[in-house]
């Protein structure tokens, strides 16, 4: 029984689990900041990250989506030029860092998967349509946090959700997902138990990647998401004292070399401006004078 293929409908009743917790929270519509319309973008994207995250898995095994699911940091940092309100821009060695850190944990992840990567025509189609989700997600929600600094993680993932349940309908009926799962579903019971556990632990992730995306911006969350799946390996190795191969080392030096590269300082030449002295009222005699303007303010 393909569980997995139940993207959307998992995804649906994970919504409602997050409105309950955001609920307990003691969030309510009152407390917005912002429009609903400003979230109907973002929920449509969120919603078809999710569902067609967890659908891909009935046509691919985990390996072959850790690979592309681990390269979302590259498309997150491309579109943010594209992103009104945004227009973000990267150096070139932060490109560079991130090559390095998807590289190197695609190396790490293959070595450690003992199966190898299975691919099919419509998993590959349904996780890039994830990845170009992925890309616009993180962007706008930086996006609102930089129009609307008042804006709060627990009003962006309620608006999001209550906007975006209702455009899972339409996918869940039209594939007649929704008949089948519930079906399934009500046969064994206990997956619903293992969704409301999931969605607690998402939920915690959520609102921290948030935050971070509200800190720090989509880019830097992204690597930092990707370079926690790193860590995450890593640390099953250490407590299950597995074996690292020459592949698993070969992939943690590009990680670090990725995470090296970002935290690198970058030299800022400071902006010197030119100033007029007042006319006969400067002890310079009227002469121009150079004046170093701080670039970190």
């Amino acid at each position: 029984m393909a569980f997995a293929s139940y993207g959307w409908y998992f995804t649906f009743v994970q919504g409602f689990v997050y409105l309950f917790l955001i609920y307990l929270q003691g969030f309510s519509p009152k407390k917005m900041v912002n429009p609903w319309k400003t979230y109907v973008k973002l929920s449509a994207v969120l919603m078809g990250s999710h569902g067609l995250t967890k659908g891909s898995l009935a046509f691919l095994n985990y390996p072959a989506q850790l690979m592309f699911k681990s390269t979302k940091v590259l498309p997150v940092m491309v579109m943010g030029a594209f992103i009104p309100g945004l227009r973000r821009k990267y150096p070139p060695h932060e490109y560079v860092s991130a090559i390095l850190l998807v590289l190197g944990l695609v190396l790490f992840s293959l070595a450690d998967a003992q199966t190898s990567p299975s691919f099919s025509v419509i998993g590959v189609i349904m996780v890039i349509g994830a990845l170009v989700m992925d890309s616009f997600l993180g962007n706008l929600q930086e996006a609102i946090f930089n129009m609307n600094p008042e804006t709060t993680q627990m009003e962006m993932l309620f608006c999001s959700t209550v906007v975006g349940l209702p455009l899972l309908i339409p996918p869940m009926v039209l594939t007649g997902e929704v008949f089948e799962a519930w079906n399934s579903c009500s046969e064994h019971l206990y997956v619903y138990g293992v969704l409301v556990f999931e969605a607690m632990a998402t939920f915690i992730g959520q609102v921290s990647v948030l935050s971070l995306i509200a800190i720090f911006g989509a880019a830097t969350t992204a690597m930092v998401t990707t370079a926690r799946k790193a860590v995450t390996l890593l640390l099953s190795y250490m407590i299950f004292t597995k074996p690292l191969t020459q592949q698993h080392g070969t992939g943690l030096i590009l990680i670090a070399m990725g995470i090296t590269l970002k935290l690198l300082p970058v030299d800022v030449k400071p902006v010197y401006k030119r100033v007029s002295s007042a006319s006969g009222s400067s002890s310079n005699g009227g002469h121009e004078i150079e004046e170093e303007e701080n670039p970190m303010v």
